[in-house]
Formats: C-alpha cells, sequence, structure tokens
C-alpha cells in the first residue's frame, strides 16, 4: 500500500491522538479534526487517570442484574438514572441484559483481557519518545470492600485467574500497611501491582499530541457535521469546509454514534456519565489509586489534589451535571478518608458504552474506507495506544495474530 495516503481521524482525546501516533509510524500523512482544543474537559481529561491492564471483568455479569434495584436506591451507590433519558435507554438496555449471562460474560471478559494484555506496552511504545516528568507512576491499584456482595468479588477473582490476570489478594493488614490513612471499613482486597496512574492526564495527553505535531501531523479545530463521499474517499463535511481523505478514523468517543447513524451503521453505542471532583494538596493521604468495590468509586492522587471518581449515570449527551451525583462523590470521599476540605473542580464526562462492554475497533460495516475506535466505556484511558496501533495495522493491511473478530461493528448487524 502507499505510504502516502491521507488518514483523517475525528476526535482528538486519547483514541484520536494514539491513532494518529501509530499511523504516523506507518508513514501515513495524517490530520485530527475536532471541534474543542486537545485536553478539554471530555473524557480523556477527566478520567480517573488509570492503566488497568488487569481491568477485563466488566458490567455484563449475572450477578449485576439482581443488584441493580439496590444500587438505584442507594444514595451512596454507584448507579444512578436520568429518569427523562429511560426511554431512550429501553433497546440498550435490552441488549445489556442479554449480555449478561456466564457465557457472554466470559465472551467480553477473554477479548477484553487480549488487548488490555498488550495495553501497557503500547503505551511505552509512545512514553519513550516523550518526557512525562513524573507524569506516571508504578505503585499498583489497589481495590477494597466490605463483607457484603462477596459473591460478586470472588466471581471476579476467579475470573481473573482464569485468564491468568496478575492479582494479589490482601488481608485488612495489607490494605492498611498499603494505604494507612484509609479508614478500617474493609474486609479485604485486591492488589495489582502491574497498574500504573498518571499525575495529570491533560499533561501526559497534550505531550503526546505535542509529539503528534512534531512529527507533522496537522490538527484542525473544527465540528465534524457529516461524511459524504467522492467516489469511495471519505469526504469530511465541517460548518465551513470539505476534506477528502484516503481513510478516515472515528475516534469520537460517546460523539461517534451520530456519525455512524449518518453512514446508516446502528451500532448501539450509549453513554455512562461519570464525575469528578477534586480535594487540593490531598495527595500526599494516598500513595496509589483505590477503589472501593461496593460503592463503584475510586480516588486517585494527582497534581490536583485527590481525584475522586465514579458514578455511573445513565443520562444520554445533553442532560446537566447532576448535583446528587457530586454529593455522593464527596461523601464517599469523607467516608473513606475522614475529614477532607471543600472540593474543587466540579466535572461529568462521558463514558461510550455499548451493551457487551466490547469496543468498536476496526472497519465500517458499509465502507471499506472508514475505520472505528470508540466505545472503550471504563477503559478508554487503558486503551487508547493499543487500540491505535491495532487500526494503523488494519490501514497498513498488515497481518496480525490477534483474533480482530469481536470487536467488529458487524456483530450489530
Amino acid at each position: 500500500m502507499s505510504k502516502k495516503l491521507k488518514i483523517g481521524i475525528i476526535g482528538a482525546g486519547i483514541q484520536g491522538i494514539s491513532n494518529g501516533l501509530f499511523l504516523q509510524k506507518k508513514g501515513f500523512d495524517v490530520t485530527i479534526f475536532d471541534k474543542e482544543e486537545p485536553g478539554s474537559p471530555a473524557a480523556s481529561y477527566g478520567n480517573a487517570g488509570h492503566f488497568s491492564p488487569y481491568a477485563c471483568v466488566l458490567m455484563n455479569r449475572p450477578d449485576v442484574l439482581s443488584d441493580v434495584p439496590a444500587m438505584l436506591l442507594s444514595s451512596t451507590g454507584p448507579l444512578a438514572l436520568k429518569w427523562n433519558y429511560v426511554p431512550k435507554m429501553i433497546p440498550w438496555f435490552l441488549q445489556f441484559i442479554r449480555n449478561c449471562t456466564t457465557e457472554r460474560m466470559m465472551h467480553t471478559a477473554k477479548n477484553m483481557h487480549q488487548i488490555l494484555d498488550l495495553a501497557l506496552p503500547a503505551y511505552d511504545e509512545l512514553f519513550d519518545e516523550i518526557d512525562l516528568e513524573g507524569l506516571v507512576e508504578k505503585k499498583g491499584i489497589l481495590y477494597i470492600w466490605n463483607d457484603q456482595n462477596l459473591k460478586s468479588r470472588e466471581l471476579e477473582i476467579k475470573v481473573r485467574n482464569e485468564l491468568g490476570v496478575d492479582q494479589q489478594v490482601v488481608t485488612p493488614k495489607e490494605i492498611h500497611d498499603l494505604e494507612p490513612n484509609i479508614k478500617p471499613f474493609y474486609h479485604g482486597g485486591v492488589y495489582y501491582q502491574h497498574g500504573r496512574h498518571a499525575r495529570n492526564p491533560k499533561k501526559i495527553l497534550l505531550k503526546l499530541f505535542d509529539l503528534f505535531l512534531k512529527k507533522s501531523g496537522k490538527f484542525l479545530k473544527m465540528n465534524v457535521q457529516d461524511i459524504n463521499f467522492d467516489e469511495e474517499k471519505p469526504v469530511i463535511k465541517t460548518e465551513t469546509q470539505k476534506f477528502i481523505v484516503d481513510k478516515l478514523v472515528i475516534a469520537c468517543g460517546a460523539f461517534s454514534k451520530i456519525l455512524t447513524d449518518n453512514l446508516d451503521e446502528k451500532i448501539p453505542l450509549d453513554t455512562e456519565r461519570g464525575y469528578h471532583v477534586h480535594f487540593k494538596d490531598c495527595d500526599h493521604l494516598l500513595k496509589r489509586p483505590v477503589i472501593f468495590s461496593n460503592r463503584g468509586f475510586g480516588i486517585t492522587p494527582m497534581e490536583q489534589g485527590l481525584r475522586v471518581v465514579g458514578t455511573v449515570e445513565f443520562g444520554g449527551l445533553n442532560n446537566p451535571l447532576s448535583k446528587g451525583r457530586i454529593k455522593n462523590l464527596i461523601n464517599n470521599a469523607k467516608y473513606m478518608l475522614g475529614d477532607l476540605p471543600d472540593h474543587e473542580d466540579e466535572w461529568m464526562g462521558f463514558r461510550p458504552s455499548l451493551p457487551d462492554f466490547l469496543p468498536v475497533i476496526g472497519p465500517s460495516k458499509n465502507h471499506k474506507n472508514i475505520f472505528y475506535s470508540f466505545g472503550h466505556h471504563h477503559l478508554g484511558w487503558t486503551l487508547g495506544p493499543i487500540s491505535g496501533k491495532i487500526i494503523a495495522g488494519m490501514i497498513a493491511e498488515e497481518n496480525t495474530n490477534l483474533n480482530l473478530k469481536p470487536y467488529s461493528s458487524l456483530r450489530f448487524s
């Protein structure tokens, strides 16, 4: 294949920039389009900052369905709904329920494990080319829980053991030794020693973006409204201009569905709204990210302070931020760590999620010159570079030993 091909990418988050960098490694001429500047307050800015190569057990599990009513009724629980959005979510929920079997759970876990196992090496390929300046710490990630819902915790441990995930079950004493400032409400946990965390996801993203520009990449701050075709070549239509490219990658997270619908590919992409707050000058209280599994939230020590992240809220792209979800995070943080100062920086972002909790990575069903890289739900930050590396290999028409069929959009046909 000619190395002179022009590649367009829609989306300047970790997915889009990672795709751009790996396409540049193949010698392609790459332009990224986004309506916002890289590092804007979207998912790649506001995420938990975890590099989570172990996180192959997702929400589509048989035990989750029985827990949903209690989660919705609990003010400290991890799940919430914007009731005005429920009618729009019904088709997604029905597909999600069909994916909550043991067989489908294992299908998701095995195929997430396949790419998660390659996630950190793919990051390291990019990190070797930039100065991280202490922005990534390799201190592991700690999950803790109380004695409720222990069957769910046992299931997670069992599945990860079956897949060969490196994990260390820890006792209350070991948890205290790792993180002595956590209040002793926990009964057990798991320590993932190969987990890493970002001290500032935005700074890392901008360093990768600067690398993309230094390698002659181009960025156009434009709102892509539609995609047309000149014969088989994609035509990117913005508010004021049109651009013809040889290949196009759609990597704009939860907003990707607007474009795929226009391409007549009905991919059931929806959004889980996630939140964060910061407690400034408190990052010394934790050495590493800590996740309290029962309540579905976590705290990561960052440059901005302690970033408290979590909750799953189904409410679409247009509903306003929920103050109740912010209060949930504040109360949970204080439950874990005791007295904290007033919080700062209330943020909400969109996790692009599919009902089988596998991403879409690969070519469009209808258009051979369009490729997809979205739907990474809670793991978009972890999976950016490996997704970009896979797409770059596809566009370069290289052979692979990976089984990429599970990530194809054809599964929704």
